[in-house]
């Protein structure tokens, strides 16, 4: 297993939400964290569901030889899947064959390693793998969180049935802002319920699209060129007055503008990126 390579084909994720937040004139959560953008690695892009304690070492470990925590890069983040279900008292269970040294050994290894460790869960019943979800569960969950060592979580958005997104998200920063322990709050909400208009009063950083993959090239679903003109294309209608009605062309143009890597792509292609109500 090349960890070394993966880790770099893959590291942009958390850098490249990072920017979102950050840019314009929008104002992320003001806890002291994540002032400019947070870049790390996280584990669902390449490995998804085949997570385990030797995985982040040896994430940890690659992250630091290549030389990618000089360049800046600090957090090692799990995804989904560590987690298997709640003991009696509703305490979340990792699961103990792909972490028998628990959670919190692990976040000593990644912090012994100069690095900061991150998490995953979700805002409803269950998670985008349908482990454990935090509803219910925020404040049990952060000061566990901050019990282990956690310095980032990212935060799902699945299984949420009929919950509002804002109200959702703000129990978890409350939970994590009673935690004791300073815990970048990331907010995995895809864009659906436009958080751009919301998250800054929230989180430190959001998504606002769907999952990119693992390559450069402009394919068949031309996934990664598509995610960075609708990063582009948002980021450029949040800082407009007119962000929540302003059309795409509009929107597109000023983005066209404000970067030179996007103008070679047809105006008529943004109307792709942009979230349908």
């Amino acid at each position: 297993m090349d960890t070394k390579v993966r880790i770099g084909r893959v590291a942009l994720g958390i850098a490249a939400l990072g920017f979102l937040a950050a840019a314009g004139q929008l104002q992320a959560l003001d806890n002291g964290l994540a002032r400019t953008p947070p870049m790390g690695w996280n584990s669902w892009n390449k490995f998804a569901c085949n997570v385990s304690e030797d995985l982040i070492k040896q994430a940890a470990d690659a992250m630091v030889s290549s030389g990618m925590q000089d360049a800046g890069y600090q957090y090692v983040v799990i995804d989904d899947c560590w987690q298997v279900d709640r003991d009696a008292q509703g305490n979340i269970v990792p699961d103990a064959k792909r972490f028998p040294a628990g959670i919190k050994a692990v976040a000593d290894y990644v912090h012994a390693k100069g690095l900061k460790f991150g998490i995953y869960s979700d805002a409803g019943t269950g998670t985008c793998q349908n482990r454990p979800g935090g509803r219910g569960y925020e404040f049990q969950d952060a000061r566990q969180y901050a019990a282990w060592g956690v310095d980032y979580l990212k935060y799902d958005w699945c299984n949420h049935s009929t919950q509002d997104s804002q109200a959702s998200y703000s129990i978890m920063r409350d939970a994590l802002k009673k935690s004791g322990r300073p815990i970048v709050f990331s907010l995995c909400e895809w864009g659906s319920t436009k958080p751009w208009l919301w998250a800054g009063e929230v989180g430190n950083l959001w998504r606002s699209t769907g999952d990119i993959s693992d390559k450069w090239d402009t394919g068949e679903k031309r996934t990664a060129w598509v995610w960075y003109r609708s990063s582009i294309c948002r980021t450029v209608c949040n800082r407009t007055p007119d962000r929540a009605t302003g059309t795409i062309r509009t929107c597109w143009k000023s983005a066209m503008a404000s970067s030179p890597r996007t103008s070679r792509a047809p105006t008529s292609e943004c109307g792709a990126c942009w979230p349908r109500p």
